[in-house]
């Protein structure tokens, strides 16, 4: 099977999960290049419901190796916490079937509040974001002040970047008049699940 890519080109809820399931049958290897933990892709296969949110729609078919490419930004929590739910229907989860690119930008807690706040302040001309830092987290992956999956690695790093990347968020929180976020809050977070997250980040 030629490679083939998958883009709406609307403002989503085209059915592009369904179809990367349907073609997903035939392939070796299913990416997924772009966005968040904002998407609802519903997968019905043999009688058997799965939402997705975050993971390739690969993720549930037998000997397919999925990538989230270093066009997404990844909520480390979230992602963790997607594959414990799917796990938890019979679905087998590992390094060996599912790779993260280790240049991947993370999506942090005060990127979610950033997303709040200004929808918030839009009054009625709000967009009607999911308000999960998505939007935020890439903005600061462009203005190179971004964690990456990699960063992990190195617990000093996290911390020097955090302390730029919240000071800069937190300059934003105060002048919407929303509390600030905690640098050492975040960073423990981050490290408590960082020997969770890095076994399955790789070269993309």
């Amino acid at each position: 099977m030629a490679n083939v890519a998958v883009v709406g080109s609307q403002w989503g809820d085209e059915g592009k999960g369904k179809i990367v399931d349907w073609l997903s049958s035939r392939a070796d290897v299913v990416v997924r290049f772009q966005g968040g933990h904002n998407a609802g892709h519903t997968l019905v296969i043999d009688g058997v419901t799965y939402k997705l949110s975050l993971l390739p729609s690969g993720i549930v078919r037998k000997g397919k190796l999925s990538i989230l490419g270093n066009g997404v930004v990844i909520d480390p929590w979230a992602f963790l916490n997607e594959i414990e739910r799917v796990s938890a229907q019979g679905v087998e989860i590992s390094p060996e079937n599912l790779m993260i690119a280790e240049n991947a930008s993370l999506i942090l807690p005060v990127h979610g509040h950033i997303d709040r706040a200004i929808e918030e302040a839009r009054g009625d001309k709000k967009i009607g974001t999911t308000g999960r830092g998505i939007g935020p987290a890439y903005q600061d992956k462009v203005a190179r002040r971004g964690l990456r999956v990699c960063d992990l690695e190195h617990s000093d790093i996290v911390k020097e970047k955090l302390e730029t990347l919240v000071s800069y968020n937190n300059a934003l929180m105060r002048g919407f008049g929303w509390n600030e976020v905690s640098v050492t809050e975040v960073y423990d977070s981050l490290m408590g699940i960082a020997d969770k997250v890095l076994p399955y980040a790789g070269v993309v």
